[in-house]
């Protein structure tokens, strides 16, 4: 029971940091990763045991959440067929470029796997792009 709690205060911890990121200027990735140091860092709390399975689907829906709260509608408007572009035919050709790269430069992997290994590249990006604007919203 103290776990499922503290996964849920980590949750909320997580939404809020959106806010606060925003506020004062910083990436909340950065903020997410020093609320972990810190967590890590207190003495008494339960060790959490969470299956790498979940923490996607545990913590990926609040942020979205937190961000799509802050978006602005009328500037995803003007450049839908930009984000259109970014979203879709970036990532697609990004996929295949890497997983040509892998499946040529890596002996004995199948091309299952190396689309595979395409498919994470484009995570890597959008995480470095939100790191360097230093905004989770923003379409300028």
């Amino acid at each position: 029971m103290a776990e499922l709690m503290v996964i849920i205060g980590l949750m909320l911890a997580t939404v809020l940091l959106v806010g606060v990121g925003e506020r004062v200027r910083l990436p909340y990735p950065v903020l997410v990763t020093l609320l972990g140091i810190a967590v890590a860092l207190v003495p008494g709390l339960p060790v959490l045991v969470v299956p790498p399975e979940l923490i996607l689907p545990l913590f990926l829906p609040p942020l979205l959440y937190a961000t799509a709260q802050r978006t602005s509608w009328s500037m995803f408007k003007v450049r839908w067929r930009s984000i259109l572009l970014l979203a879709l035919v970036l990532v697609l050709i990004t996929v295949a470029a890497v997983a040509v790269t892998a499946w040529l430069l890596v002996p004995g992997i199948t091309i299952a796997a190396a689309v595979a290994l395409g498919a994470l590249s484009p995570m890597w990006m959008v995480g470095s792009a939100v790191a360097r604007s230093g905004r989770s919203s923003s379409f300028s």
